[in-house]
């Protein structure tokens, strides 16, 4: 055997997944070198794949590099150690040489068995607690705290491709377009909340104020209604525009419903906010029937979470905005725990920062007229995300439609 190499690994649905092929593409792409000393292929569409490599560098640095890298596409190796922890000397500051995650399903090897870490997030750290594992962000760990350093005892799995019939995600594939026929993937998009509520999955709302202005506040207000969507993370922006529309019939000063500047339209946010203040808050204000539609309305009828996210840019904010980010971080963790789908619209801020909470099993599809937006959020790791390249007022408005016709 080479002095500078490793035998490595990988289960699970090598093929269709595309694990393999990108196995090998990290190697070559690092300048190193590998052999296929194994391959078992599924026959059936449930049976995993099995593949054995041993892996070659010019060094051992240069093995090293290779081995990071093919670790967080789901290799091991052979001879499996445990992971080792070092003790946090400080709060809200990692030990050198911590591992960072990815948003893949991870688990350790500790006490000679295998066990998964809980929480899953990208760009976080792993503290081991008895035979308990977490993914924990860097404000949250605590002097003392046990987390893992190095790449050894770490196994990570990627997600598989979709398995239950052409859907969306496979229809998509995992790029951005504005040259797919859009009837279509709305009838898609439609199906596939359908079929997540269906099962008892859960639907996150990322919304930024283009859905207002865009006149698909009543599209979004009637998914929230009608329970295809159980919570609604966004800005203050996206709440002053709805409270505008829904009190004033305008967004910015734009008539919605014609697109005709109001007259003295351009405070009418500002009226809106102070609508807002005046009441107390927007429950408050529905209470006072004070606003009686639109989505912040539906939300609060239906008892269905909402989070606001301050920034520095925000007019007012409005009460129910949480100005301190990393309370606003949180509160979005919570909401976003155990969710099965989330659907961004224009908003590229919020969506990133969403999708930095996400583990990578959670469908995401982000809808924005904007190709560089969509390929951005897809470039800062969630890669698992499903790309539409739309006009949200056009777009949501059909998929509320098909939804409305499934009942």
């Amino acid at each position: 055997m080479n002095k500078y190499s490793k035998i490595i690994e990988v289960r699970g649905h090598l093929i269709d997944s595309l694990v393999l092929t990108k196995i090998f593409d990290r190697v070559m792409d690092l300048e190193g070198k590998f052999e296929v000393m194994k391959i078992s292929v599924g026959k059936l569409k449930t049976d995993e794949s099995y593949a054995k490599l041993k892996v070659i560098g010019k060094n051992n640095s240069h093995l090293n590099e290779i081995m990071t890298a093919l670790h967080r596409e789901g290799a091991t190796t052979k001879t499996q150690k445990g992971c080792k922890t070092k003790a946090a000397t400080k709060n809200m500051v990692f030990p050198d040489n911590f591992y960072s995650t990815t948003n893949n399903h991870t688990s350790i090897y500790h006490n000679k068995k295998w066990i998964n870490v809980d929480n899953m997030m990208m760009d976080k750290c792993i503290i081991v607690k008895g035979n308990k594992a977490a993914c924990v962000p860097i404000r949250d760990v605590r002097k003392g705290d046990k987390v893992i350093v190095g790449e050894d005892g770490i196994r990570v799995s990627t997600p598989e491709r979709p398995r239950e019939g052409m859907n969306v995600f496979q229809f998509m594939g995992s790029g951005s377009s504005s040259e797919r026929p859009t009837q279509h993937i709305a009838r898609k998009v439609a199906e596939d909340i359908v079929r997540t509520k269906k099962q008892g999955g859960k639907i996150v709302l990322v919304g930024g104020p283009a859905i207002i202005h865009t006149g698909a506040a009543d599209s979004v207000a009637k998914l929230v209604k009608s329970g295809h969507i159980n919570a609604v993370l966004a800005g203050n922006a996206l709440a002053v525009h709805d409270v505008e529309y829904a009190t004033l019939g305008t967004s910015l000063g734009m008539k919605v419903k014609d697109g005709t500047l109001a007259v003295r339209g351009h405070r009418n946010h500002m009226d809106a906010i102070n609508s807002v203040f005046k009441a107390g808050s927007l429950k408050k204000m529905v209470q006072q029937k004070k606003l009686t539609r639109g989505i912040m309305y539906e939300c609060i009828k239906k008892n269905i979470p909402f989070v606001l996210a301050g920034s520095l840019r925000d007019d007012g904010p409005l009460p129910d905005v949480i100005t301190d980010i990393a309370i606003a971080q949180k509160e979005y963790k919570k909401v976003l725990k155990d969710a099965s789908m989330v659907i961004m619209v224009s908003t590229m801020l919020h969506s990133i920062a969403t999708g930095n909470m996400l583990p990578a099993n959670v469908k995401v599809i982000v809808i924005d007229i904007s190709q560089p937006t969509v390929t951005k959020l897809m470039d800062r790791g969630t890669w698992q995300a499903l790309g539409i390249v739309s006009d949200v007022g056009a777009f949501l408005p059909m998929v509320a439609n098909q939804i409305g016709s499934k009942k």
